[in-house]
């Protein structure tokens, strides 16, 4: 049976996952694909810390060199993270004739446009399955499962933290900060959790699956971010009784000729597949013109569901390697019809709005006729009960209006002596 040597740099809990499931599912994997994927080195700065796998000491190796190096090694899986060395031990592995798999979202986000050209220039592959929703196969699926599809959209819940810390504040009635402090006790989020809260995880990801969806390599700063630091308890409530749920939704759409790319948190209809996700899953609603709605759902995160993607990229590189055939990385069609990204101030979209205000007549009058000389025109509002204060949620949703001039009218609102806290502005997505 023909053998496929992997060359593994970063035996951290992916790294490790995969040799796992490769040592326990060897006859299983072998009977499937037709041939034996052997781990002949694992690189890793740690080489003597217990792991729940058992490795061979000689297949050990401190050093990147040896396996980038090594002519016996067909495949490189990089899983170290990070920019740097990660895109120079990656670029030095396709220099060398080796195909790549990778699970890091950051650096493709980044250096993904030279690296895939490189790639393609010496006819050979980079597999990322895994950065991006774990175990959910959606890159394999964009990429060939709806290969003669034409995207309309697509809407993801691609970062788990976040998503345990709305769904805390939902489903438990409880603050930002107390959700926050019970994800890292659970491991779920990081001691640093600002590129989960803030957004820049789940725009990394929207970089690539705008890539796959569009054929258009987006930079980070194309895309508008805002995370969910600021969303209130009161919101999630409010937001509730209104029939909604929020989430933090990574979004690349197609207006007529222009792309949508953004992240920000979203009130999304409770009758939507959408609203339910819940905990530290991932979810992504795709639209399509030949297979239509889809929803792809899952873990977003978790050793053996992370791994379970880098395995499915081995399995598909050594099967052109077996046939002798170069598989390409990417079947990406430019969308020739975009002519330019449509920026945040241009889009339009159905707010929920909730103004802090003195509790006293005349106040909601004043407030509408702000609005509506910005032509914004109001669908439902209620006043909420009275405080000992005197200060007076009103909870708005409004008409569908451009963010320019909603920006505009809260700007000129805020000023106003009625107001005494900054007024909330949450976007609506019907999906």
């Amino acid at each position: 049976m023909k053998k496929i040597n992997v060359g593994l740099i970063g035996f951290g809990n992916v790294g490790t996952g995969a040799v796992k499931i490769l040592s326990d599912r060897k006859h299983f994997l072998s009977d499937k694909i037709g041939l034996e994927i052997n781990i002949k080195k694992i690189c890793d700065k740690d080489i003597s810390s217990k792991r729940n796998v058992s490795v061979g000491r000689s297949q050990f190796s401190k050093d990147p060199k040896e396996i980038i190096n090594d002519p016996q090694i067909d495949i490189i899986v990089e899983l170290i993270g990070g920019i740097h060395p990660a895109k120079e031990y990656i670029a030095e592995a396709l220099k060398k004739g080796k195909n790549v798999v990778s699970a890091n979202k950051a650096l493709l986000a980044q250096e993904g446009r030279e690296l895939f050209a490189l790639a393609q220039d010496r006819g050979k592959s980079i597999y990322f399955e895994a950065s991006v929703g774990a175990g959910i196969p959606i890159i394999k699926s964009l990429r060939e499962g709806l290969v003669a599809n034409k995207f309309y959209s697509i809407f993801g819940i691609v970062n788990g933290t976040s998503n345990f810390i709305l769904s805390q504040m939902s489903n438990n009635n409880c603050t930002f900060n107390n959700a926050l402090n019970e994800a890292k006790a659970k491991g779920f989020a990081e001691k640093d959790p600002t590129l989960d809260i803030e957004g820049i995880d789940s725009a990394h990801k929207l970089i690539l699956l705008t890539y796959l969806c569009f054929g258009r390599f987006v930079s980070l700063e194309d895309i508008f971010i805002e995370g969910i630091s600021q969303v209130s308890l009161a919101d999630i409530n409010y937001a509730k009784e209104l029939g909604f749920e929020i989430k933090l939704l990574a979004i690349a759409k197609k207006q007529s000729d222009e792309l949508e790319v953004r992240v920000h948190p979203t009130l999304i209809p409770k009758m939507h597949l959408l609203s339910s996700v819940s905990g530290i899953f991932n979810a992504f609603y795709v639209s399509s013109d030949l297979a239509g709605n889809l929803l792809f759902y899952g873990p977003g995160a978790g050793q053996l569901s992370a791994a379970s993607a880098v395995i499915s990229d081995l399995v598909d590189l050594t099967q052109g390697l077996k046939a002798g055939m170069f598989r390409p990385t990417l079947n990406i069609a430019v969308d020739k019809s975009i002519k330019k990204l449509r920026r945040i101030n241009e889009i339009e979209s159905r707010y929920y709005i909730r103004f802090m205000t003195v509790d006293k007549p005349g106040v909601l009058a004043k407030i509408a006729g702000v609005l509506a000389k910005f032509g914004i025109s109001i669908a439902s509002v209620t006043q909420k009960e009275r405080r000992k204060a005197q200060v007076v949620p009103i909870v708005m949703i409004i008409h569908e209006a451009k963010e320019k001039d909603l920006r505009s009218a809260l700007e000129i609102i805020g000023r106003l002596d009625i107001i005494k806290e900054k007024s909330v502005a949450i976007r609506i997505e019907e999906v």
